[in-house]
């Protein structure tokens, strides 16, 4: 079960937070966001189907965010939690601690923003498409 989001990156994309990535429906995005992968974001949480978020709610739930953009693939795997409520309706975020908001849509991640290909990072502060594939197992 997957869920799909375009968005486009942009020319304030650092890439450099340690902990969190985040893909916003949002159409700006200043410095102090370094944690922003993509902007305009065609789908936030609140979007997608009831059987993905109940899919998603359970600690043995396997979680995949593959992130696209200038030819450039990064996959990130977490986990699901049951507290995941997937209510927000702006901001999609991944995150490595196991803290949930209205915002998060995995734990437990492998990888955050700051760890990201550095060729991708810079084909999205070249303000290219992105595209956020989740997956769920």
């Amino acid at each position: 079960m997957e869920e799909v989001v375009h968005a486009r990156g942009h020319e304030n994309v650092s890439a450099e937070h340690a902990s969190t990535f985040e893909v916003t429906s949002d159409d700006y995005l200043t410095p102090a966001g370094d944690c922003i992968l993509g902007v305009e974001a065609d789908r936030v949480p609140a979007d997608f189907d009831p059987e993905f978020v109940a899919a998603c709610q359970s600690h043995d739930a396997t979680i995949t965010a593959a992130v696209e953009a200038g030819g450039y693939t990064v996959r990130i795997e977490g986990r699901g939690h049951p507290d995941l409520s997937f209510e927000n309706e702006r901001s999609i975020v991944g995150r490595t601690s196991d803290y949930v908001d209205d915002r998060t849509v995995l734990v437990d991640a492998d990888a955050a923003a700051g760890d990201l290909d550095r060729d991708l990072v810079d084909a999205l502060a070249g303000g290219a498409d992105l595209t956020l594939t989740l997956s769920v197992a």
